[in-house]
């Protein structure tokens, strides 16, 4: 079977880049911006956890490697998404935005 996904990945500072590189390239994924890629992969069985497998070959993976995948569900025709590998942390622009003044309480 073959599905058309989005991969963003995050392996820290001294992750291992060459192999995912290696393992997109060999892949023929399309370059979609810093750490996100596009390709049709091709698998048997389920995807996620086909994917995971396949990754895991190529990929020295540790605790800091964070890779997030999207996809079409077939069944539903909606996109998801979830992390394979990691996952969320506080996002960089948490805070940027008006959030809700504090109130603060008196006691009576």
């Amino acid at each position: 079977m073959k599905r058309a996904i989005w991969l963003s990945f995050d392996l820290g500072v001294r992750g291992d880049y060459e192999g995912i590189y290696t393992w997109l390239d060999e892949h023929d994924a399309t370059e979609c911006g810093d750490n996100v890629a596009f390709l049709d992969y091709e698998f048997k069985g389920e995807l996620l956890e086909a994917l995971k497998r396949d990754l895991k070959e190529s990929v020295d993976v540790t605790r800091k490697t964070r890779i997030y995948v999207i996809h079409r569900d077939p069944k539903k025709k909606t996109m998801k998404g979830r992390f394979i590998f990691g996952s969320r942390k506080a996002p960089p622009w948490s805070g940027y935005g008006r959030g809700e003044e504090e109130v603060e309480a008196d006691e009576s």
